[in-house]
């Protein structure tokens, strides 16, 4: 089994890779690959879209590399490849990001990207840190994960879902603030599950064996 990590120059993917690659060897669960190969990406089992930085640049970023969304797409949306997108590559599922301008999405997840308005005006943005996660609905890569574990955060927006079904866990941040999303065969965390220690190894591991 092939697990493509897309690399797009949006981001660091030491951390993924070895964090996917532990969980990989522990769970006989193949080979992990980091690649901007569309080639690679059509023909893996699993892909995982990371993404730092701003909606818009990652957006254009990732389209810059020519094939490689429609590889993304193909294996997705058309044959139903397991999926992963990690902060920005989370967001990018949305039908649009408001982040500096408006910016269209995926539109794989209906929803809007926003920025987070803390009602509590003593909370900084970004949103950066530890933070609880609470459980709005179970999913296959949330398994052994409960409301109360730690995830890590970095980030000034975050994705308002269109229908609350897609939305898996939220925090509260002065107010929710959305956490995980899933439709179908794609699974979102808007959190580092590679920095997020023992809960965001399960989910990789989890996630590594879904079967959607």
């Amino acid at each position: 089994m092939l697990t493509a990590l897309v690399d797009y120059d949006s981001g660091n993917l030491h951390s993924a890779h070895k964090a996917f690659e532990r969980m990989a060897r522990e769970r006989g669960s193949g080979t992990i690959v980091v690649t901007s190969e569309p080639d690679v990406v059509a023909k893996a089992d699993r892909i995982v879209l990371p993404g730092d930085g701003a909606f818009p640049a990652c957006k254009k970023q990732l389209f810059d590399y020519t094939g490689l969304f429609d590889a993304i797409s193909e294996a997705v949306t058309q044959n139903g490849r397991p999926f992963m997108g990690i902060c920005i590559g989370m967001q990018m599922l949305a039908t649009r990001g408001l982040e500096y301008e408006t910016t269209t999405g995926f539109d794989w997840i209906g929803g809007t990207v926003e920025k987070i308005a803390p009602a509590d005006t003593d909370l900084k943005v970004p949103h950066m840190g530890w933070n609880d996660l609470i459980l709005d609905a179970r999913h296959p890569v949330l398994d052994g994960i409960s409301t109360g574990d730690h995830a890590y955060f970095v980030h000034s927006y975050h994705f308002r879902v269109a229908d609350p079904a897609h939305r898996l866990a939220h925090v509260d941040y002065g107010g929710d603030v959305t956490a995980i999303v899933a439709k179908d065969n794609m699974f979102g965390t808007q959190f580092h599950p590679e920095k997020s220690q023992a809960a965001g190894l399960r989910m990789i591991s989890n996630f590594l064996g879904w079967a959607p």
